[in-house]
């Protein structure tokens, strides 16, 4: 056992403690403890955990373990696990002790919960200067608000306990809750509380002067001032030290004089109030203590597990507060302060002004750093003491002043401004995601504000006790910004490029996407396409997904993915993120080329299987026709099969080889009296030669696709149009002297001869003058687009 174990002369306690300690590191342990090898009877009624005597220690705590972290043959995800130090152990500890307390006799367990609740009430009213307050913990953080809406019902409506609802139906209530209030608090305590919606009054935020995320003050009072000659009760006023979007905090001071004036409880949550605790508080968060009540999340700002929240309070009537809820008598709900009890001696009053103080410093440290970086926007730049950093990757407008940094986009704006606004949003979504992977630590958090847009937010209070984030983190974070915002930049740029090379470009249409961070979405429109239909397209996905595969196999710097169309189910290709040096024509082009050679060969395809169908036919008619003339000719007799052969012994037949050869190219039958003759293959019609792009430009040795030409390539390209424009000569001097040269230079070998030497070197250099690039797919290949079926004289079908 060990040894500050000893010292504890309670024997459960001691044991308690040593098994969460052996339960914890074995939990924390990333190997697996192999399986008992004895497997036992398996009943079919009783589940198999359940079956036999039980199961020991080590296998409920391998149970836990893989339900934690999964198997092993299962991807790791990339979901952050808390960092649970000493001061974890200390709060997992307490939930033990509760269940450990709770056996005592009711006398003492009175005692003992009294004391464990008085002191934490005491000791958080002292570190967050909240004097002559109570507490009441909680788990679910709304909690707290809806016992203290219950209690300002109970105190403003003296007969509310008597006759209930028909003190509220003729004065209403009404509840007021800023803009920038957290999405559904506004609904969770209508239906905690029985009350209709219309109870409840949304403030808008300011719109002409101070921040955008604090609430009108003026408005408000306006509103109190309506509500109250429409005969209603204003009851409840929800402030925010710390919105939940930015961490802006209201001028409380100000709401607070307003709510004395006019007898409205003044409620105050947010990340802000953590900094009560430092030597230094700005005014406004300050003003906070004077509040009828606030809630406080502990355990995300000094990294606690499993820890509840707090809602401080001052109200002298103890009546009213068991009515509401926020007191109780019972045991098992004063110990829910036994975890923080524990942690706060644990940590001591240096620990817990540290981690808040740490946590602030972090986000100093990122605002002072952005501060820095170009196209770099920070919401909350006025109010250097908020423990929270929102960011955002902005681009300068078109006609701007440089040094004006964007505003929010209205929604009267031109449609130019608002594809840019979305182009932006798309690439801070982008941006946030990406690091959040290469920094998984700094806990960034993503999220969309109705006015500024998609945003990246970054709060070491509620995650850098959890996470163990350092300075270092964050310039680290930083230096990711910069490496991300030349690839930002130049995407957004060549956005307007890419599409108009797409609108310019015949077959291809530009999908505009606003979700999608890339260059942009194109689809290629083949022939059969109807542009009315928003169904899916089978023949456009095949090409669209060959079309990926070529773009694929380039391996370019590029990342293209295939996808439905933003508006309707018709495939199209989605173009990645890009750096300075892309060639956006290249790029369109080829993907055009590409398109429609596939669609051509699928066509060709399709056309060809139907083609040799019916050249089939036509070649089994004609030779059935040949061989009836060949029995006509020969006569009866020697057909039967002993007297045919004594007369073609005497009287032989001259027989000619007829037969039929189809040519895929020319789509007709020829003869094939010329192959038996001559002994050679005729090449027929000369192909057509294989398309290919009108810009394709040489490039140098190791250079990607769709990158634009570097200094020195000017050089290569004068040196290859100087060898293009000489092979032509020579072409073209060699094909005069041929057409002036005897057509009977043949080889001997064969009857016909085959052409002269000279000849096929004329032929190799036209081939390279027509294709640069290499030979012609087809040269060297007599006959390899026909596909030749004979049939002999002699032969039956």
């Amino acid at each position: 056992m060990d040894t500050s174990l000893e010292k504890i002369s309670d024997p459960t306690l001691a044991e308690m403690g040593k098994n969460l300690k052996e339960a914890m590191r074995m939990l924390e342990n990333s190997q697996r403890i192999e399986e008992e090898n004895g497997k036992k009877l398996i009943s079919e009624d009783i589940p198999g955990p359940l079956q036999g005597s039980g199961q020991d220690m080590v296998s409920i705590l391998q149970l836990v373990q893989n339900l934690m972290h999964g198997d092993e043959d299962e991807e790791p995800q990339s979901a952050r696990i808390q960092n649970i130090g000493e001061q974890g152990h200390m709060a997992l500890l307490g939930h033990s002790l509760g269940a450990y307390i709770s056996t005592l006799d009711k006398e003492r367990l009175r005692k003992l919960t009294t004391r464990i609740l008085s002191d934490t009430t005491l000791w958080l009213c002292r570190i967050f200067r909240y004097e002559n307050g109570c507490a009441y913990f909680h788990e679910e953080e709304r909690e707290g608000l809806a016992k203290i809406c219950k209690l300002a019902i109970h105190s403003r409506y003296e007969d509310f306990v008597v006759d209930g609802f028909n003190v509220l139906y003729n004065k209403k209530p009404v509840i007021y809750l800023s803009a920038a209030a957290r999405p559904g608090l506004g609904q969770y305590l209508c239906n905690q509380l029985g009350l209709p919606f219309p109870c409840l009054c949304r403030v808008p935020c300011n719109t002409m002067f101070g921040s955008q995320h604090q609430m009108d003050v003026a408005f408000l009072e306006k509103l109190i001032k309506d509500d109250i000659e429409r005969g209603k009760l204003p009851l409840l006023l929800v402030a925010n030290a710390g919105t939940a979007a930015v961490g802006h905090t209201d001028k409380i001071g100000r709401l607070k004089e307003l709510c004395e004036q006019y007898g409205i409880w003044l409620h105050v949550e947010g990340v802000n109030l953590a900094t009560l605790a430092l030597g230094y508080v700005s005014s406004s968060v300050l003003a906070a203590t004077k509040c009828d009540s606030m809630t406080m999340t502990p355990g995300p700002w000094l990294g606690l597990p499993a820890v509840p929240a707090v809602t401080l309070y001052k109200h002298d009537d103890p009546a009213l507060t068991l009515v509401a809820g926020l007191t109780s008598n019972k045991p098992a709900d004063k110990l829910r302060a036994l975890p923080l009890w524990l942690s706060l001696q644990y940590l001591g009053l240096d620990g817990i002004v540290e981690r808040i103080k740490h946590a602030c410093q972090l986000s100093q440290r990122l605002q002072e750093s952005l501060k820095k970086v170009d196209h770099i926007k920070i919401l909350v730049e006025d109010e250097l003491s908020s423990p929270v950093v929102v960011f955002r990757f902005f681009q300068e407008l078109p006609g701007s002043d440089p040094g004006f940094k964007a505003l929010p986009v209205p929604s009267t704006a031109p449609a130019a401004v608002s594809r840019e606004r979305h182009s932006c949003d798309a690439l801070n979504r982008w941006l946030g995601e990406q690091l959040k992977q290469l920094v998984p630590v700094s806990g960034l958090t993503v999220m969309d504000l109705e006015a500024e847009g998609t945003c990246v937010r970054f709060s070491p209070l509620m995650s850098a006790s959890v996470l163990g984030t350092r300075g270092e983190d964050v310039d680290q974070l930083v230096t990711c910004i910069q490496s991300k915002l030349p690839v930002l930049t130049c995407t957004l740029q060549l956005r307007e490029e890419f599409k108009q090379e797409v609108e310019g470009t015949a077959g291809l249409l530009y999908v505009d996407d606003p979700n999608w961070p890339g260059i942009g979405v194109v689809r290629y429109e083949h022939a059969n396409d109807d542009k009315n239909s928003l169904k899916s397209d089978p023949e456009g996905e095949k090409i669209h997904s060959g079309l990926l595969k070529k773009l694929n196999e380039l391996e370019s710097d590029l990342m293209f993915k295939m996808g439905p169309e933003y508006k309707s189910m018709k495939s199209c290709i989605y173009v990645g993120m890009a750096s300075d040096d892309v060639d956006v024509s290249e790029l369109v082009e080829t993907i055009a080329v590409t398109a429609r050679e596939i669609e051509e060969n699928s066509r060709l395809l399709e056309n060809m299987t139907e083609v040799v169908r019916k050249g089939i036919q036509e070649a089994q008619v004609q030779l059935q026709k040949a061989n009836e003339e060949r029995l006509l000719e020969e006569g009866v007799l020697r057909q039967i099969p002993v007297v045919g052969s004594v007369l073609n012994w005497f009287s032989p037949v001259q027989a000619s080889q007829k037969g039929r050869s189809f040519n895929l190219t020319a789509g007709s039958l020829e003869s094939t009296e010329h192959t038996y003759v001559y002994k050679i293959q005729g090449t027929g019609v000369t192909p057509p030669p294989t398309p290919s792009g009108t810009r394709s430009k040489q490039k140098l040795p190791g250079q990607k696709p769709f990158k634009r030409s570097q200094r020195g390539s000017d050089a290569v390209s004068e040196t290859s149009s100087a060898s293009h424009i000489e092979d032509l000569e020579k072409v073209e001097q060699l094909s005069g002297g041929l057409e002036h040269s005897s057509l009977a230079a043949h080889c001997p070998e064969c009857p016909a001869g085959a052409p002269a030497p000279q000849a096929s070197q004329a032929e190799a250099l036209q081939n390279k003058a027509q294709h640069p690039g290499g030979d012609h797919p087809q040269m060297g290949k007599p006959g390899s687009r026909d596909l030749r079926f004979s049939q002999p004289v002699n032969s039956h079908l």
